[in-house]
């Protein structure tokens, strides 16, 4: 579970934070949406101890980003925005690299790997090199990296960019699975069809600000719209308009 309250990051004169308040529960997926821009990532990085925030509280299974980086990395898997594999590695070996990071056996990281691999159909290119590897193997590979010491929680950052349709619905097959084992799962993303196909709760981020907080339902009855596209330009416009 994850609870944050009145978050601020600013960078110079640029606030990309401002104020940010919402929770994420066990066995639920939370959608932060928004715009490319409106802060979704850098509220994430706070969340995992990347940036220090400037003001506010971070809980992340009873944890403190500020004071508890360490315990939180184990508690968390994340799959960054940049991905981020050693191209120079197989993908066996980038998953294996961050198991052992985490202290896993090795028997238990083996059993893990071929768990994952099977989960996440990665049969036909784990002994590969991850250099020229396409987006949808590249995911996999961050996902799996990010999820080998079974986290409770975890944070996703656009995964499904660049992705093609068969690579997007085995994707979201997987992070529904997640929910159903239990797991926390924050996912960013600006791809409405991703909301709505995932998201028990929405957090609707602009300008650094939560324009709107609920779940699909509850932002059509506060927007009067008929389809949460609609719904998400005028809560968004509502909020740019306070702003301005």
């Amino acid at each position: 579970m994850i609870t944050v309250e009145n978050l601020h990051k600013s960078f110079g004169k640029v606030k990309a934070v401002q104020g940010v308040t919402f929770t994420a529960h066990d066995g639920e997926i939370t959608g932060l949406l928004g715009p490319n821009g409106a802060g979704k990532t850098t509220t994430l990085r706070m969340l995992y101890s990347l940036l220090p925030p400037d003001e506010g509280e971070i809980r992340i299974d009873g944890l403190d980003p500020t004071r508890d980086a360490m315990e939180i990395k184990r508690t968390l898997g994340v799959v960054p925005d940049s991905r981020g594999l050693y191209t120079r590695l197989t993908a066996r070996e980038n998953i294996a690299y961050y198991g052992e990071l985490h202290g896993l056996s090795r028997a238990a990281l083996n059993a893990r790997i071929e768990e994952l691999v099977t989960t996440l159909d990665m049969g036909d290119f784990i002994d590969r090199r991850t250099e020229g590897f396409s987006q949808g193997q590249r995911v996999k590979v961050a996902i799996a990296r990010a999820m080998v010491h079974s986290p409770q929680t975890v944070l996703m950052d656009e995964p499904s960019n660049g992705l093609d349709v068969m690579s997007t619905r085995a994707l979201r097959e997987y992070i529904q699975s997640l929910k159903q084992g239990g797991h926390s799962v924050v996912l960013s993303t600006h791809i409405m069809q991703e909301v709505a196909a995932l998201c028990d709760r929405i957090v609707i981020i602009a300008k650094g600000r939560v324009a709107a907080d609920g779940t699909a339902d509850e932002l059509l009855r506060r927007s009067g719209c008929d389809s949460l596209e609609d719904a998400f330009v005028k809560l968004i416009g509502s909020e740019e308009g306070l702003l301005a």
